[in-house]
């Protein structure tokens, strides 16, 4: 791969007759890395198995030829079988408990022994109690406790474990015997406090009505809180593996096929039982073809891999040069990318079918936050079918996928507008959940046997569409983007720089909002960013508040300060305006992309104004033109182009007696042309078409602005 994009690149630089300057080859090294570690990396997280070679649909007929069983092999159950049938036996499963058998037994002569304490301290204030009684009394409540004990009591971290058991019984391990015993039966600590409880109200109740007041004195003392401990306690280990043992007795096949045998004949429709036989072969085909021919496997998908990002580079080659060009835009696009693939490849090892809770249709909308719809569709594309190679029922995946993302691009237009953004995301819900509903009827033949949880994950899928506003805020931050809700808040004229335009050089701000009306018309004109243009003209001025005065647009009538100066004086203040401007920007925190329009609005160019004036005084003094010339750089993308063409055409505009459709057409070609003729447009990819629908542009706006009106007769007063 690296030796192709080497010679396209080589190639067409040469065929468009550019030669490499100093630091070409290491961006042509970036490109080459960039794209060879993303191969690398879908390649290392693809699964190890092979591809089956047939591609087949439930309910469809077999349009391949006739398939003969290359081995032996058995039929697999379906997964929802499987789980039916093992959730049934479960039902069988009892957990295992094992028995202190120690425990009941210190717990009744602890027990005793608080009584013997309790009857003594009774005797040291005069209540004696008779031994016979006393017996009696103790023997009562030992039962009490015996019957709990004998009964079982499981612990607050063993309470869950009891009920683990779907049949209602715990299997109870008392020594070497094992005995089943009802759930219900068992007490846990807290059941077993309140059947204490209960019983000892019992006995108090009968032993006051027969003995009086000792006997109702002693029992009022005693308590069982502290005599009631856990006997029973889950064993988890013999538990699991009776568990495990009757899951390996429900069998995973359904039947056998042999070697030779007929599965499926050309035309014959795939049925269930069809289906099924051709999922195992698949299965069993993947697995022996990733075992035995791991390395051709791997050669295959290296391949396969490389050339959807060889598809992806062709592409960017040569339609979006802008962004290949730059090696932290290429990279973008492959991280989002990447990004996306190693969450699928996470969400498939997982045990449920989550893959459409990964919301790939966020790929095409940042993209054409970005960039435009062509590449948002183009990246996506390449997107889904690279994680084809990963998911499940690829077709299925990348059908749907395809038609969401596209229903994504066309809905979100404009970001900036968060109601857009909402809707989107229930179309994309809406999407998938139609395009799931035709393939599961024309799959399944039945409604009832849809895997309906997967809407869950349609749903859910939306949801995490509506992070794309901080995302985006990320991606700005992280890779210096600019997006239409930042441009949408930039252009508002409430800005405070902007606000400070107004306030400082009224007439500038004027100019500035008739040059964003004017490239804003022009920028949609030729498909380019009319946001951005917009705000970049209205920002490209803002270094003439520093000082207002000297710029005609902002002089009473009849006075100019520049009277009092010489011509390179006035030139350096009039050029200074665009140092100036890149100046406030940076302070006020504009976007780099908004900070190119002030620099590139007069590009090279002269202040030929006050040129001309030095010449008049000093007609040997052309040697010094470049104190006249503008700092530059000179435009080098459509939209700086057009603000600077909008720049010069709207301020010329004010100088014409007469706005005839003539005139107006004749100073627009004038001026593009002197700019044209200077090289102010050689670095911008506009095309001679670009610039004739721009002129057409500036025309039919200008033509609006300055149209002809009515003269309307005086009015007499009397």
């Amino acid at each position: 791969m690296a030796v192709v994009i080497k010679f396209i690149y080589l190639n067409t630089m040469a065929r468009h007759g550019i030669f490499p300057k100093p630091g070409a080859e290491r961006s042509y090294l970036n490109h080459i890395l960039f794209f060879v570690l993303s191969v690398l990396v879908v390649v290392a997280i693809s699964p190890r198995e092979g591809k089956f070679r047939y591609e087949y649909q439930k309910g469809k007929p077999w349009l391949s030829p006739s398939l003969i069983a290359p081995w032996d092999f058995a039929v697999l159950k379906p997964e929802a079988v499987v789980g039916r049938e093992r959730d049934s036996i479960l039902k069988y499963f009892t957990p295992f408990f094992r028995v202190d058998t120690q425990a009941a037994a210190t717990g009744i002569k602890e027990f005793n022994d608080y009584l013997d304490a309790l009857r003594q301290n009774l005797g040291s204030k005069g209540e004696h109690i008779r031994q016979p009684l006393y017996s009696s009394i103790k023997d009562d409540l030992d039962s009490v406790l015996a019957k709990i004990y004998d009964s079982g009591i499981v612990g607050a971290s063993e309470a869950g474990f009891r009920t683990d058991s779907s049949s209602g019984y715990l299997t109870v391990i008392s020594g070497k015997v094992a005995e089943q015993v009802p759930v219900s039966s068992i007490f846990t600590q807290k059941s077993a406090y309140q059947f204490a409880g209960e019983r000892l109200t019992e006995i108090k109740t009968g032993y006051q009505a027969r003995y009086g007041r000792s006997a109702a004195d002693l029992l009022s003392g005693v308590a069982f809180y502290n005599y009631i401990r856990p006997n029973l306690f889950y064993d988890k280990d013999m538990s699991i593996a009776a568990r495990d043992r009757i899951l390996s007795s429900v069998s995973l096949n359904k039947g056998l096929v042999q070697k030779g045998e007929l599965i499926i004949s050309r035309g014959e429709i795939v049925n269930d039982s069809k289906f099924l036989i051709l999922n195992s072969l698949r299965s069993q085909f993947e697995r022996k073809l990733g075992i035995y021919d791991k390395w051709l496997v791997l050669l295959g998908r290296i391949i396969l891999v490389s050339s959807c990002y060889l598809g992806l580079y062709l592409f960017m080659y040569h339609f979006r040069l802008d962004i290949l060009s730059s090696a932290s835009k290429t990279l973008f696009i492959l991280l989002l990318i990447l990004t996306f693939l190693v969450i699928t490849r996470l969400m498939i090892m997982l045990p449920a079918n989550t893959v459409f809770l990964v919301p790939f249709a966020f790929i095409p909308i940042i993209v054409r936050t970005f960039y435009d719809s062509r590449l948002a569709l183009f990246v996506y594309l390449i997107a889904i079918m690279l994680a084809g190679f990963i998911v499940p029922n690829s077709f299925e995946f990348v059908f749907i996928s395809y038609i969401v993302g596209i229903i994504a691009i066309f809905s979100l237009t404009n970001i900036y507008k968060r109601s857009k953004l909402f809707i989107t995301a229930f179309k994309v819900f809406l999407t998938y959940s139609l395009v799931y509903l035709g393939i599961g009827i024309m799959q399944e033949g039945s409604i009832r046997d849809m895997e309906w949880i997967n809407y869950l994950w349609f749903a859910g899928n939306g949801v995490m569409l509506l992070l794309t506003y901080p995302v985006v805020f990320l991606f700005e931050k992280t890779f210096n983007f600019i997006s239409d809700a930042t441009l949408f808040e930039l252009s508002d004229t409430n800005q405070p720089l902007l606000r400070k335009l107004a306030e400082e050089a009224p007439g500038s701000f004027q100019h500035s909002v008739q040059v964003a009306n004017l490239s804003e018309a022009a920028a949609r004109e030729i498909g380019a960013n009319d946001l951005l243009a917009r705000t970049g003209a209205f920002y490209h001025d803002i270094g003439k508040m520093v000082n207002p005065g000297f710029f005609i647009e902002n002089q009473a009538e009849g006075f100019s300060p520049h009277d009092k100066l010489d011509p390179p004086e006035s030139s350096r203040i009039i050029t200074g305006h665009v140092s100036e401007g890149v100046g406030m920007a940076r302070k006020f925190n504009l976007p780099g992309q908004v900070i190119d329009f002030i620099s590139t609005h007069h590009g090279t160019t002269v202040a030929y104004f006050f040129y001309r004036k030095y010449l008049d005084a000093n007609p040997h003094g052309a040697e010094r033109k470049h104190d006249f010339a503008y700092p530059g750089p000179k435009p080098f993308t459509k939209e700086t182009a057009i603000v600077m063409m909008a720049d010069a055409i709207e301020a010329s505009s004010r100088t014409l007696s007469n706005y005839s459709d003539e005139n107006i057409s004749e100073l627009v070609e004038r001026i593009i042309y002197i700019q044209e003729q200077d090289g102010q447009f050689q670095n911008t990819p506009l095309t001679f078409r670009d610039i004739s629908d721009i002129k057409n542009a500036f025309i039919k706006r200008l033509s609006n602005i300055y149209h002809a009106r009515i003269t309307y007769p005086a009015r007499d007063t009397e």
